[in-house]
Order: structure tokens, then C-alpha cells, then sequence
């Protein structure tokens, strides 16, 4: 056997599980070359079409019955293949993750990259809030884009911190990233030129519907409904009723809300705000300015 026919009969194994995906790949041929090409320790980027010469490398006895153990472990815990490699990326970067945060995988990490919010900042834009933070990768992202700001990444969830921690370490940030645990903006006494945040926003149906994949993850970084509601905006209520407190002037708020473009207009319905245009379309994330939120 060699590596594209391993890859393929992978990916025709998790199609006929009835895997879910959207922790990094968003079909089952990219992930079970994902798999595969990390239980082998080859370089993600490695060529697969049928024309390419590493396509054709032979594949042993042993490295065979490695990468399908690996395969039968994704399909029976029905976990995101990046808990079982302990690895995700977002734009080009490597993050550590495990069962302690979601998979990274916010567009917001998109918008870092491409300066889709460029315009709304400042020469003298220099702290940013990192709300929400999970694994620290949008933290870690922004101080990479911007290398002149200090950054404080904010979570509940001491574990979330702790994961966080790894990743600051990792790519040598310690000292610009600021590690805090918040609920909230509750515990944050700062002012910041921005804040990033993609909170918990997850509908009370659309979490009962959840596939095992993503009720792997962390549930109190998913489930916007945590004080009550069932419209998934329990926690952006209550970061836009003190945001601006904890804005500079000309700051401001980059919110991530997903699907949920239809609950967020019925909850604030006269705020005025901006969509930014990303490559799931332009109803996922959303930015406000501060002279917005005080008005």
C-alpha cells in the first residue's frame, strides 16, 4: 500500500462512521491525510494528489496498522483529531491543545492575519484584550501581527489558562501576554485600544443537536446560555453592558457570534455595528466601537 491509498481508505472508513468535522478540516479525505501524515511524522504540507511522487511513498506493515489504530481511535471516540494529536492550527500557527479548550478555529484569527480590521485602529493602538481566550491562540496571533502591543488574554477557566500557558511558552510571549483569570470583564480593572472575543454564543436547540465532536469539547465555551436564556447571548449581554468601561477612546470590540447573526439582531437590535467580510461570509463576525456602545 502506499501513502494516497492508506489516506483514501481512511478517509472512506470516517465517511462511512458518519464523522462530523469542522475542528480544522471540513471533510473526511483532508482529515484522514491530517492523521495519517502525523502518525508517520510527515510534514502536513506533503503533496497527496495521485501525481505526486509522495503520494506513491510506500507505506510498511507496521506504519499501516499505526495509522489505522489512530483512524479507529478518531472514529470510536468520535474526539476531533486535534485531541488526539495534541496539536491544531489557525493561519499558519501550531497551538497545544487537549480536552481543557475547544479546538481553535475562530475567523476572527483570519481577520488578524489579513488586517480585516486595520481601518479602526491606530498608530497608538497598543493594548489589546484577548477575552475569552481559550488556548491563547488569538492572543498569540495578534502579538505576532501587531509587535509593538502588549496583550492580556482573559478565561473563567483555570484549565483553559493552563493550556494557554503552553502555547505563551511555546512561541516565546511571555512577556507580552498577560495570562488573567476572569469571568468576564469582572476581574479586569484595564482599559484596552481593542478587545477580541469569541465568547460562548451557541443557541439552547442548536445545542442539543451538538455532534458528538463538538460535545467534546468544553461546554461552558460553547453554551451561550449558561445564566438562563436560550438565545445563546447570555454572555454578550453582559459584555456590552460594561464594554465601553474597559475601552479606550476610539477602541474598539471584535465579536465573534457564528451562526447566530439572527439572535444577535433580535437581542440588540438598535446597536449599531459593522460585519466584517471573512471567508464564511460576512454575518459571523461583527465589530463595535465604543462611541456605538455608549450611544
Amino acid at each position: 500500500m502506499n501513502l494516497r491509498a492508506l489516506i483514501d481508505a481512511s478517509a472512506s472508513r470516517m465517511q462511512d462512521a458518519g464523522l462530523a468535522f469542522g475542528h480544522g478540516t471540513n471533510n473526511a479525505l483532508d482529515e484522514a491525510a491530517w492523521l495519517v501524515l502525523w502518525r508517520l511524522g510527515l510534514p502536513l504540507d506533503t503533496a497527496i494528489d495521485a501525481a505526486s511522487a509522495d503520494a506513491a511513498r510506500p507505506v510498511s506493515a507496521s506504519e499501516q496498522e499505526a495509522c489505522e489504530a489512530l483512524v479507529g481511535e478518531r472514529i470510536s471516540s468520535r474526539k476531533p483529531a486535534a485531541y488526539l494529536t495534541r496539536e491544531a492550527w489557525l493561519q499558519g500557527f501550531s497551538f497545544y491543545v487537549d480536552e481543557r479548550v475547544i479546538v481553535p478555529r475562530s475567523l476572527i484569527a483570519e481577520l488578524l492575519v489579513d488586517g480585516g480590521f486595520d481601518y479602526w485602529l491606530r498608530e497608538s493602538s497598543h493594548a489589546v484584550l484577548d477575552l475569552c481566550t481559550g488556548n491563547g491562540s488569538l492572543a498569540i496571533i495578534a502579538a505576532q501581527v501587531f509587535p509593538e502591543v502588549r496583550v492580556d488574554a482573559a478565561d473563567i477557566s483555570s484549565e483553559a489558562l493552563e493550556v494557554a500557558r503552553i502555547n505563551v511558552e511555546r512561541h516565546q510571549l511571555h512577556e507580552r501576554i498577560q495570562l488573567l483569570q476572569s469571568d468576564g470583564l469582572k476581574n479586569l480593572p484595564g482599559q484596552y485600544d481593542l478587545i477580541l472575543c469569541n465568547p460562548p454564543y451557541v443557541n439552547a436547540q442548536s445545542m442539543a443537536q451538538l455532534p458528538a465532536e463538538y460535545r467534546a469539547e468544553p461546554a461552558l465555551a460553547l453554551d451561550g446560555n449558561l445564566h438562563g436564556g436560550q438565545d445563546g447571548m447570555d454572555f454578550v449581554r453582559a459584555l456590552l453592558a460594561t464594554a465601553a468601561d474597559h475601552m479606550l477612546p476610539h477602541a474598539v470590540l471584535v465579536l465573534e457570534i457564528g451562526n447566530e447573526r439572527e439572535f444577535f439582531e433580535a437581542a440588540f437590535p438598535t446597536l449599531e455595528v459593522v460585519w466584517l467580510d471573512t471567508s464564511a461570509g460576512d454575518d459571523q463576525v461583527l465589530l463595535i466601537t465604543r462611541e456605538a456602545l455608549l450611544a
